[in-house]
């Protein structure tokens, strides 16, 4: 007899495990186990605030991406982090300013400075933000993403239109505990995954596109194939279980 599942297709790539489908339908099902830290970019509602969909501009003409002009899934209503956030469970929320009247006060957000030492800007904004719910002082991570100007991943095209590089991720990841699995239920095209298998850490991640999916699972695929390429970039102490919730302003 077959029994029902609530997603669509499920891999297992190494440490990571991967679900297609709907989070809020496979979280409740799926057993994260004890000190697995949330880190994540949710769509926040752009398109809900734009009144109507928010399209990937990912690239014209000969730098036109497959996804170039696809709708992003979840950004037609405000987001709601409340299902998100559980006690005793470390969180990292990107976008968060979109969202900061509906999450608890929090003293370290983290900043991805874009521009870092470049003074070039445009109607995109210079840095993005994050919350977290865990204890001490807010950080920056000096980052140079604009356009083909990048800091790293020179030459590999942006698939997802809120992708973030995979230093980043890996500098947010760095913040949680030690040898926490890393969970992330808005996937989109896997770069918090590759992260996590940079890092060695075991990553869950849902996605609700098939076609990101896709990517996700080769990107992640890639990277439990590949030496920690980025290793040795600048990353945070690992946060001890005993200071995650706590710790005062320095």
């Amino acid at each position: 007899m077959m029994v029902s599942v609530p997603w669509r297709r499920k891999e297992v790539i190494g440490d990571a495990t991967l679900y297609l489908g709907d989070c809020a339908t496979i979280m409740p099902a799926v057993e994260w186990g004890g000190g697995a830290a949330l880190v994540s970019d949710p769509p926040y509602g752009i398109a809900f605030v734009l009144g109507g969909n928010n399209k990937s501009g990912i690239g014209k003409g000969k730098y036109a991406t497959a996804f170039a002009g696809k709708a992003i899934a979840g950004d037609d209503a405000p987001f709601d982090p409340a299902p998100w956030l559980q006690p005793g469970r470390a969180a990292i929320l990107w976008g968060a300013n979109h969202y900061a009247s509906r999450l608890p006060d929090g003293s370290r957000w983290l900043v991805w400075d874009k521009r870092a030492a470049s003074h070039h800007t445009n109607d995109f904004a210079d840095c993005e933000l994050a919350w977290t719910n865990l204890g001490g002082v807010a950080r920056v991570f000096r980052h140079h993403w604009d356009g083909m100007m990048r800091a790293s991943e020179q030459g590999q095209p942006r698939v997802h239109p809120t992708q973030k590089p995979v230093a980043l991720m890996m500098w947010c990841i760095g913040f949680t505990a030690d040898g926490a699995r890393i969970f992330d239920p808005f996937m989109g095209s896997g770069t918090t995954g590759v992260a996590a298998v940079q890092l060695g850490r075991a990553f869950t991640g849902i996605e609700l596109d098939a076609g990101y999916f896709d990517v996700a699972c080769r990107r992640i695929e890639e990277a439990c194939r590949q030496p920690d390429l980025l290793g040795a970039l600048p990353r945070p102490p690992a946060a001890s279980q005993a200071d995650m919730f706590g710790g005062a302003d320095e």
